[in-house]
């Protein structure tokens, strides 16, 4: 039996997480397995949290974050820097 690569997209339903899905199965071949993880199941955001992922959409080779969708997400030193927490005077 062939063996298949494993593709997760982690997605929250929106229009750029749609369009992450079309890229990914245009993208595909016919080893390819997609899979689309709704980020509003409990259990599936617990994956995708142990996974890394820290912003949707992403998307998982293999078991692997891929490098495009790492490193992302809300930080808290650039979210200081542009006003957040500083009172309006």
């Amino acid at each position: 039996m062939p063996r298949k690569r494993t593709i997760d997209i982690f997605s929250a339903g929106c229009a750029v997480c749609e369009d992450a899905v079309k890229l990914v199965e245009e993208l595909a071949c016919p080893s390819c397995e997609i899979t689309i993880k709704d980020m509003s199941d409990d259990a599936v955001a617990a994956e995708a949290k142990a996974l890394g992922v820290k912003s949707v959409p992403a998307i998982v080779i293999d078991g692997r974050l891929a490098d495009c969708c790492t490193g992302r997400g809300p930080d808290a030193d650039v979210l200081k820097a542009a006003g957040l927490g500083v009172p309006l005077s």
